[in-house]
């Protein structure tokens, strides 16, 4: 079988790589950001919207496709490929953060961890194996572990107890996901997650032993959860030491243009985040020159284009007067506007740096994207 990740491009000055990863649903040129579609869709796009974008592959998650519309209907639908008529590649979160969010409705044990629907209060449990097998079902091409994400202010002993739990998960979900085969005949990748707060020692303690387990890829959880940017920043700075030099890296929930930057900076390979589609339907708009609010008195009479960079069809086409009448009239198209502008400015910045760092010239830009971003 062919190598999932191959790196073609280092920075001299810095740890970022750019390469392809080889799916069965298509190649993927790192580094890269993929649209959340947690039910199976991006808000206000659709699978044809979404495909048209210089991207190939999305993020759902587990836990909420398998509350709705259940294994059962994405099964006979053929997965999740098939049920959202999406031809790209899928990974699909293990669902542990949402649950782990739910205060109150669950309970961690060894075993697994038991839980209450936030849609009607219906009991469920799952196990390191079971997340495997919704994920089989789901179809998706990457597939993550169950995982405890401590919150970042968590003291040290439930970071202790976080790491040691999800060793043992991530060994117990390889063991599973190695005894059993896909469904619908395309490969999958199952993705272990690497825990420890902000703490040195304990993130080269998970690193050490999920290492063990020879995985393709691995995760960086547990940041962007409340810890100060720097600490975030300085953490996977470590990983960069402790993770294999020639497997995928994914930094999960990460985050604004600058992180994305700093980040593929440290050796980053893969991001997510619901930003660019949260906060356009607030009508927050991400450009080089930083972030603008539509929705701002300033924008009635500017009949500019949204964005003169060409990185939208749409950005080109209508002028920020109209997309603030859009807001304030609270018409739909507005959103789907701001949404498709915002995913269309990700992923261009994602293959801007692709090409900086095969010209050689990523450090350089990187200190100007950051100058001009943040207005500094």
């Amino acid at each position: 079988m062919a190598s999932l990740f191959t790196i073609n491009h280092k920075d001299e000055n810095t740890s970022a790589r750019s390469g392809v990863i080889r799916t069965d649903h298509g190649d993927i040129t790192t580094p890269f950001f993929m649209p959340v579609g947690t039910y199976g869709a991006v808000k206000t796009q659709s699978s044809e919207e979404i495909s048209d974008l210089p991207s190939s592959i999305l993020l759902s998650n587990t836990y909420h496709l398998y509350l709705r519309p259940g294994a059962q209907i994405l099964q006979k639908a053929g997965g999740l490929h098939g049920f959202m008529n999406w031809e790209g590649a899928i990974l699909t979160d293990s669902g542990g953060f949402q649950i782990f969010s739910l205060e109150g409705y669950r309970k961690i044990t060894n075993d697994g961890v038991t839980f209450r629907s936030h849609l009607d209060g219906s009991e469920h449990h799952f196990t390191p194996e079971k997340i495997v097998d919704i994920q089989r079902i789901i179809g998706s091409d990457f597939m993550m572990m169950l995982d405890i994400c401590p919150p970042g202010d968590a003291d040290q002993q439930t970071w202790i107890d976080a790491l040691n739990t999800t060793t043992n998960w991530a060994q117990r979900g390889m063991k599973h996901y190695r005894e059993t085969e896909p469904i619908y005949g395309h490969n999958q990748v199952m993705i272990p997650v690497v825990q420890g707060g902000t703490d040195k020692n304990l993130r080269k303690q998970s690193a050490f032993e999920l290492c063990e387990l020879d995985a393709d890829a691995y995760a960086i959880g547990g940041l962007a959860v409340g810890e100060p940017k720097p600490k975030m920043l300085e953490t996977v700075e470590w990983m960069d030491e402790f993770l294999p030099k020639d497997k995928l890296r994914y930094l999960m929930g990460v985050g604004t243009p600058s992180d994305l930057v700093r980040n593929v900076a440290r050796g980053i390979d893969m991001f997510d985040c619901v930003m660019p589609t949260r906060n356009a339907r607030n009508g927050q708009l991400f450009t080089f020159d930083g972030k603008l609010n539509i929705r701002n008195a300033r924008y009635k009479t500017d009949f500019n284009p949204i964005d003169d960079n060409e990185i939208s069809p749409m950005s080109k086409t209508y002028t920020k007067a109209y997309l603030h009448h859009l807001f304030k009239t609270e018409e739909i198209l507005g959103y789907r506007i701001a949404t498709q502008h915002n995913l269309r400015f990700y992923i261009h910045l994602m293959n801007t740096m692709q090409e900086e760092i095969k010209t050689g010239n990523f450090k350089n830009w990187a200190k100007g994207f950051l100058e001009r971003y943040e207005g500094e």
